[in-house]
């Protein structure tokens, strides 16, 4: 059996305010022509199907139009839900969709039950575990133990206690959506720590031929059977050295045969670019990043003003900037008590300017500062006055 591992696959995230859908449809959408050219058996998607627990009608859309591609392609497809996906709504009509080969296994009382799908040597369980979320889970288990680590060895052992009464030759993939101890984080993950340690060792899941892996956005392999396939496109800057891919698994007569990589297409890549504004608008060399995701780190000694826009001119996917003034940090920020004690509200306010740009400023800003005050002055005092009159009244 020929199983293709994807995970986080995060449908109608937004990159930096830019919406990824059609990008997204792209890649997933060309997992058909893998499955159709590896003659792909199965596609399991560990966790994060989608990037929120109630997606819009365009992702929903655009997510269904992927899977219909995958299916028609002769592939079956079992899905769990992740940290960021909604289990109830994911398994709306799950009995259904089974019958389509569309496999969503969302009950944590149901994760000991497994997909079975047959080839030439006999049959193979797919134990999917959805994303366990420690103190409901440990509760829905009805165990004592705590923390992303318990929860997931009592699964764990409920699945190794199934598959150990199935007898000799059936061999064992385990979808389960996790930060196990010695993957590599990446700035696009929301954090699974709640109420204690997030990682989970990976001794946990010991005892089954493959387990695939989802939550961490990079490829990576922990052990030959346990690896995360990574998300199918960079979700931050983090990610711009990712190769994106996903994990071609075979499995034989005695479990698990191989692993190979198959790369995914990156429909726009991401690059990060330092240096003054007026070089980066005039230079030649950076011609290479005007169709780039670009995240700008800006070293002007005085913050330009309106930056994104005027980057954008040239490079019309500059999604963000930062400002880190050449030969200096920003001045760190000071008490409230030693930036306001002693001085006018003219001072601060003209403070406040110079530490958001690193310079003072002008002559005509401090008196347009200087007329702001008195003009909120001037309401307090009508305000007061009037409170003063109704309350004489």
């Amino acid at each position: 059996m020929r199983v293709l591992h994807t995970s986080d696959w995060h449908v109608g995230r937004m990159f930096h305010g830019r919406d990824l859908l059609t990008d997204q449809e792209a890649v997933l959408g060309g997992l058909a022509d893998l499955v159709t050219d590896e003659r792909v058996d199965v596609v399991v998607v560990a966790g994060d199907l989608y990037d929120r627990a109630v997606p819009s009608g365009e992702a929903v859309s655009a997510c269904t139009r992927i899977l219909d591609r995958i299916r028609a392609a002769g592939a079956r497809l079992v899905i769990t839900p992740g940290n960021h996906d909604s289990a109830p709504r994911l398994g709306a009509f799950a009995g259904f969709a089974a019958a389509g080969g569309l496999h969503l296994c969302t009950r944590i009382a149901e994760l000991d039950r497994p997909v079975l799908l047959d080839d030439v040597h006999g049959p193979v369980a797919l134990y999917g575990i959805p994303y366990l979320e420690p103190e409901p889970a440990r509760h829905s288990l009805g165990i004592d133990a705590s923390g992303h680590g318990g929860v997931l060895t009592e699964a764990m052992r409920r699945v190794r206690a199934d598959l150990a009464g199935r007898g000799d030759g059936v061999r064992s993939v385990v979808l389960a959506h996790a930060f196990v101890t010695g993957g590599a984080p990446s700035a696009s993950e929301r954090t699974i720590s709640v109420g204690g340690v997030e990682q989970v060792p990976s001794a946990v899941f010991g005892g089954v031929d493959y387990v695939a892996l989802g939550h961490l956005h990079g490829p990576q392999r922990l052990a030959e059977h346990l690896r995360y396939a990574g998300s199918p496109l960079a979700y931050s800057f983090s990610e711009a050295r990712h190769h994106k891919s996903v994990w071609l698994v075979e499995l034989d007569a005695h479990g698990l045969a191989g692993v190979e990589r198959r790369r995914l297409p990156v429909p726009r890549p991401l690059a990060t670019v330092s240096g003054t504004l007026s070089s980066l608008l005039g230079e030649p060399s950076h011609d290479g990043l005007v169709d780039k995701y670009l995240s700008v780190e800006l070293t002007d000694r005085v913050r330009p003003t309106d930056a994104l826009r005027r980057l954008q001119e040239r490079f019309p996917h500059a999604v963000h900037v930062d400002w880190r003034p050449a030969g200096g940090t920003v001045a760190a920020p000071m008490r409230y008590s030693t930036t306001v004690r002693g001085r006018s509200d003219h001072d601060v306010a003209c403070d406040f300017v110079e530490g958001c740009r690193g310079s003072e400023p002008t002559e005509g800003e401090r008196a347009l500062l200087r007329e702001a005050l008195a003009a909120v002055a001037n309401e307090e005092r009508a305000e007061t006055a009037q409170q003063r009159g109704n309350t004489a009244a």
